[in-house]
């Protein structure tokens, strides 16, 4: 049964969201204070550890669960020579990610992940939306379910997608959420040349003119102009927030997808962390619009989650500082 039947109960759940555990915050903070090194001295981590035990309203974080929920679609607009892969790929890597031969399998298992892949109609390509609108409300809805429905219990989620032409839509989306067009937004993707470059910002100029009336409007934006598999992150990101999970985001197609609730709700994204920062060159700009700060600099640009999952090691490091370390009291040691 799909989670959310109409725009307007989306939209109030978007509006509707619960806040971290302010109780827990400060009692991370006192026992930070006390541990035995220099106040700050290790930066992000107490940062990190912090975020986790706010989210999860644990005074002791922990990450014995960890789900890793990769999204897959194809895009109508591949048919405007976005992309330098035709749009099979994409079935054929999820048939990949089921064999445990792609890059996140392998960095899912190293991290004690779980992974869980769901494809989503990829017989049937999303519309091309320089022509139309990439999805009725309708199948942007059931795709968003079919994002919250995902969501099990966990301590951490991580999200990612695969898409032959997603980063277009990518494009797209932020463009219609913050202003400018396809030649501030539009990378080279999986790698195409400039007449494709060309191409790619050519479409991303030509859907938001085409949509204009839905620019004002972030779950319009998204419909029109995105794509199953993103939306489906949209609906992770919105569930994981109402169970009050922390996220791990991946790259640009990631961060793009869930953009939508940070220009809904000014704390949308508080839950979430921004894994990595990509090689595509609207990834940075995008996490600069919406005041998310990296954790990784690696100039990854896959997907699959990829990047989330590599940081998921540092958020254990984190914890197991936060949680393990001894007090200046329990050391014998003068504050």
């Amino acid at each position: 049964m799909d989670r959310y039947t109409s725009l307007a109960a989306l939209r109030a759940a978007c509006l509707d969201l619960p806040s971290e555990d302010g109780a827990v915050a400060a009692e991370v903070a006192a026992r930070e204070a006390q541990l035995t090194k220099p106040p700050g001295s290790l930066g992000r981590l107490e940062e990190v550890a912090s975020f986790i035990a706010r989210w999860q309203g644990r005074t002791r974080p922990m990450l014995d669960r960890i789900s890793v929920l990769v999204f897959a679609g194809n895009h109508g607009v591949a048919a405007q020579g976005v992309s330098a892969f035709p749009a099979e790929i994409t079935a054929q890597m999820v048939a990949n990610f089921a064999a445990g031969g792609a890059a996140i399998n392998q960095l899912a298992r190293n991290a004690g992940a779980d992974l869980k892949v769901t494809p989503i109609d990829l017989d049937r390509p999303t519309g091309d939306f320089t022509l139309g609108p990439a999805m009725s409300e309708a199948e942007f809805l059931r795709a968003v379910s079919i994002g919250a429905a995902a969501v099990q219990e966990a301590d951490l989620i991580c999200l990612g997608e695969m898409g032959i032409a997603n980063t277009t839509p990518a494009a797209a989306i932020s463009a219609g959420l913050f202003g400018g067009g396809g030649k501030v937004w539009a990378g080279r993707g999986t790698g195409v040349d400039d007449a494709g470059l060309d191409r790619k910002r050519l479409a991303i100029d030509r859907g938001i003119l085409r949509h204009t009336a839905a620019i004002g409007d972030p779950l319009q934006v998204a419909a029109r102009l995105g794509g199953r598999e993103l939306a489906a992150m949209l609906g992770a990101a919105l569930e994981a927030r109402r169970q009050r999970i922390p996220v791990l985001l991946d790259g640009f197609v990631c961060t793009a997808a869930v953009a939508p609730l940070a220009r809904l709700h000014p704390e949308g994204l508080a839950h979430t962390i921004a894994a990595h920062v990509s090689a595509e060159s609207g990834h940075r700009k995008l996490l600069v619009a919406l005041g998310l700060r990296p954790l990784l600099d690696l100039d990854m640009r896959l997907g699959e989650a990829s990047g989330a999952a590599l940081a998921i090691p540092i958020v254990r490091a984190a914890i197991a500082c936060h949680n393990g370390m001894a007090t200046f009291a329990e050391a014998g040691l003068t504050g």
